[in-house]
């Protein structure tokens, strides 16, 4: 009886983290470059009562075996890397990646993350930026008489100067792909760094060895579908009614044994 108490219990708990995984999806369907999470779960160890094989005569033996669960637990939380949707901005320094990979810039304290979250900028200097003002690496710097920016699938950056009639080209957008991208560590503000699940970075150009492409002008928004996810979120809510109705019936078990005279 103690036994379902405990098991309803680790149901509940892992319904609850279901629950987190699903707002946290829902709360950014509009982030651009937002991968969903999928919450994994895992049945806990068995306790074997009569293990399967186990002999009950001179010559006859267990089909099956008696194997009692302890319930569930939640072992991990994927991203889910599926293309999103593109959205076209005519932002001229909007770019999005069809495909696999990252965009690589540096962070405040020198190191390097990556996103895929292509609505860039200019700042006071020229460079090209993200929203949050991180430069790309390699930096690609804007002339202040450019009045034109075009970037190239391959991800090459040009611009047409005041008075010139050639573009002049500016630098290259590098992507970075990784083994197992599954394996990054989300730091929030659309960033990921390496770990060791994931793999070092291999970075090259845009369209090489598996990677995607950009197209200029377009942003991809978040892969999340909202109707998949309220679909999530009611098998959520009915498992973990059902796990409190299992505790209220074994607590009624349990008076009607305490009852009993």
């Amino acid at each position: 009886m103690f036994r379902s108490l405990h098991i309803a219990a680790t149901g509940m708990s892992a319904q609850e983290m279901q629950l987190e995984g699903i707002s946290n999806n829902i709360a950014n369907a509009n982030t651009f470059g937002y991968k969903k999470q999928r919450i994994d779960f895992q049945d806990l160890l068995y306790q074997t009562v009569r293990a399967a094989g186990a002999p009950t005569g001179p010559t006859t033996m267990m089909p099956s075996g008696l194997q009692l669960g302890c319930g569930v637990r939640v072992v991990g939380a994927s991203r889910v890397f599926e293309q999103g949707t593109l959205l076209n901005t005519n932002n001229q320094l909007d770019v999005a990646i069809e495909g696999r990979g990252f965009i690589t810039v540096q962070q405040a304290d020198g190191t390097l993350a990556y996103t895929r979250a292509g609505a860039l900028q200019t700042d006071g200097d020229g460079r090209i930026v993200t929203a949050e003002g991180l430069p790309l690496d390699p930096p690609i710097v804007v002339p202040p008489d450019a009045t034109t920016v075009s970037i190239a699938a391959n991800g090459t950056v040009t611009a047409t100067l005041s008075g010139q009639l050639e573009p002049s080209e500016l630098g290259q957008i590098m992507i970075a792909t990784f083994v197992n991208p599954s394996g990054l560590r989300a730091l929030g503000h659309n960033l990921f760094v390496p770990t060791a699940a994931s793999g070092e970075p291999m970075v090259g150009a845009p369209g090489e060895e598996g990677r995607g492409g950009l197209l200029q002008g377009s942003v991809e928004k978040a892969n999340v579908d909202i109707v998949e996810e309220m679909i999530g979120l009611i098998s959520a809510q009915r498992a973990y009614e059902i796990n409190s109705k299992v505790i209220t019936t074994a607590d009624d078990m349990l008076q009607a044994a305490t009852q009993m005279r």
